[in-house]
């Protein structure tokens, strides 16, 4: 885990090194106190590093949801609901 402008490269430069995370075994170590003070400053963690942060306990809250939704359920939805609203009878 490290802080990065948003508009650096992938795997350019980075400003600070927080931790590590091994997604083999779930292990992972963050510094706190830098974390703490990075958020602080108004850098914003991914939505998987946040949730590493809770269960770190770096920072609380609720955890975010990081699952994709798949494409075919998102268009189903959105071409479905033009079609409730004109079936209402208008008055």
């Amino acid at each position: 885990m490290v802080v990065t402008e948003k508009r650096s490269k992938l795997q350019g430069r980075y400003i600070e090194d927080l931790g590590w995370f091994n997604p083999h075994n779930d292990g992972f170590d963050v510094n706190k106190e830098a974390a703490k003070n990075w958020i602080q400053k108004g850098a914003q963690p991914t939505d998987s590093v946040h949730n590493l942060f809770v269960k770190a306990g770096v920072i609380e809250g609720a955890k975010r949801p990081v699952h994709k939704r798949s494409k075919a359920k998102t268009e189903e939805t959105k071409a479905e609901a033009p079609a409730e609203t004109s079936a209402a009878p208008s008055a």
